[in-house]
């Protein structure tokens, strides 16, 4: 199978389409950030780069020869949790060149395979990206595949059911070097209209710029006084621990900008930052995956990356 990939990012599509055992003859990946493109080409230096996407026209490849194209435009400007600029916001608008690339392809193959991704929006935004592909999306929440709650809508023109759950909860991505008590959670600031909680069994979800909100550990110790105290404390910059729900919250790519964020404890009055290495069991990608750059670019770009087990489910539906 030859493979279009667009805003490849660090090419969870690519781990994917291997857990899927779907064998790939090429596969092209158009991403821009730095970052990135130096975890992809760590772990597969065979892609084909393929550059900014503005200039999809000038790339050298055979469109006819094309299979399968998989997307996950920039979100920024449909999220809940933005500003919901939608097609204002220059990094949402990039849809409109998958939409152009999508069509091009298909002119010549009408045979070809797409799969396009994004977060939960308003519904008039949503028509608008369904009318243009001509497929309705389908809602998956990654913690049926994973430790974190991330709700995300994905369009492919295959039919797909929803995965199996697989119980996977905080406790069972917790890095036993990291700390020696797994009975944690994870604590969520207030911020704005959320009130802030604490999750015990599932994050929430990463993205590329909440990492500051949402993965703090934190001890029975902590978890007892902000219950306690939560009312007064609903306005206050802490970070967010998790202790009440099963689930990690979104992962994102701003994660540890600043002093704000899921925090693991450790004792009574210790707790810490989630780890990259946790938080790539969060996106189910291979322990170490992002390894090679810093810290900060592991979390932004595993933020905004996919979670692959939720990929190779959809992907292992495709008839070709």
């Amino acid at each position: 199978m030859n493979v279009l990939s667009l805003f490849d990012g660090i090419s969870c599509g690519r781990v994917a389409l291997e857990r899927a055992n779907i064998n790939v003859i090429k596969y092209y990946a158009s991403e821009i950030d730095k970052y990135a493109i130096q975890v992809s080409q760590n772990n597969y230096p065979d892609i084909i780069r393929l550059g900014d996407i503005n200039n999809w026209e000038n790339w050298d490849i055979d469109w006819s020869s094309i299979d399968l194209i998989l997307a996950g435009s920039p979100c920024q400007g449909f999220s809940f949790a933005g500003k919901q600029l939608a097609f204002d916001d220059k990094r949402s608008a990039l849809f409109f060149r998958f939409a152009e690339i999508l069509s091009h392809v298909q002119s010549l193959n009408q045979n070809v395979k797409f799969l396009l991704e994004n977060v939960r929006m308003k519904k008039e935004f949503e028509h608008v990206i369904t009318s243009v592909v001509g497929v309705e999306p389908v809602l998956i929440n990654s913690a049926l595949v994973s430790a974190q709650n991330r709700k995300r809508l994905y369009w492919a023109n295959w039919a797909f059911e929803q995965p199996e759950d697989k119980l996977i909860l905080l406790k069972d991505i917790i890095d036993d070097t990291a700390l020696t008590d797994k009975s944690r959670a994870i604590f969520q600031r207030p911020r704005g209209k959320n009130e802030g909680s604490i999750l015990t069994e599932k994050s929430s979800s990463m993205t590329s710029r909440s990492w500051e909100h949402n993965n703090v550990i934190c001890s029975a110790g902590w978890i007892k006084w902000w219950n306690e105290n939560k009312e007064h404390q609903q306005q206050k910059k802490y970070s967010q621990l998790c202790n009440d729900e099963p689930k990690s919250i979104t992962l994102t790519a701003r994660q540890y900008a600043s002093w704000n964020g899921n925090f693991y404890q450790i004792d009574d009055k210790t707790f810490r930052k989630l780890t990259p290495v946790e938080c790539e069991r969060l996106q189910t990608l291979p322990d170490n995956y992002t390894a090679g750059i810093s810290n900060s670019q592991r979390y932004k770009c595993l933020g905004n990356g996919w979670t692959v087990d939720v990929i190779a489910h959809i992907l292992r539906a495709i008839n070709y």
